[in-house]
């Protein structure tokens, strides 16, 4: 078991009940993306954690297949969508990179607090974009480390060795914009509430 996914069995439970730190801000962003989805809609979700997310997004969708790395948060998210009475999310507790679904699959493709923590984020952003249908949305909130949280990068290996945290990774908006646009990418919106190192894009890929 690697350690990055041990590390996130072990809080899964703990993180369930973490309250949300900024409401508004979540708020917000699930208002915007629901402006992505169409009742045909089928969603991708790629680190969802323990799914509260995918379940309040399900409603609004045809489809939303939802997968994270820890078994632990997944058997939540299922424990979630079955008390909530959501029926329409397919949970898998993979890899994004395992992901056996061919390309032009998904309407739209989350990937939420999750890009900041997989080891080729150049690879992620790209098999987002392949994923898409042409005219599909790409969806991240992402930390960007590096916009005034550079100095973890000195404390990053004794955060790992001693507490057993997961690796992630520090870089700046603009590397993250420069890659979305890399992959073809047109970024459509903008929102970064103050104060914190999350910026929320959506992106769009182009029409055939």
């Amino acid at each position: 078991m690697s350690q990055d996914k041990a590390f996130w069995d072990r809080i899964a439970r703990k993180y369930a009940q973490d309250p949300i730190a900024d409401q508004a801000s979540y708020e917000h962003k699930l208002e915007k993306t629901r402006t992505c989805f169409t009742p045909d809609s089928r969603v991708l979700e790629y680190g969802c954690g323990t799914g509260a997310t995918a379940v309040l997004h399900a409603p609004y969708v045809k489809e939303l297949v939802a997968t994270d790395l820890s078994d632990e948060m997944i058997k939540i998210a299922r424990e979630r969508a079955a008390e909530a009475g959501v029926d329409n999310i397919r949970f898998a507790a993979c890899d994004v990179a395992d992901l056996n679904e061919p390309n032009g699959s998904f309407d739209v493709v989350l990937g939420l607090n999750v890009l900041h923590l997989v080891p080729d984020r150049q690879s992620t952003i790209q098999q987002s974009h392949d994923l898409l249908k042409p005219g599909g949305a790409f969806v991240t909130s992402t930390a960007c480390l590096g916009d005034g949280m550079a100095f973890l990068g000195l404390i990053k290996p004794v955060m790992r060795l001693f507490r057993g945290w997961p690796d992630f990774q520090i870089f700046k908006e603009t590397r993250l914009t420069e890659e979305l646009r890399a992959s073809g990418f047109i970024i459509e919106y903008r929102f970064k509430p103050s104060k914190s190192p999350t910026v929320f894009l959506i992106a769009r890929k182009a029409s055939d």
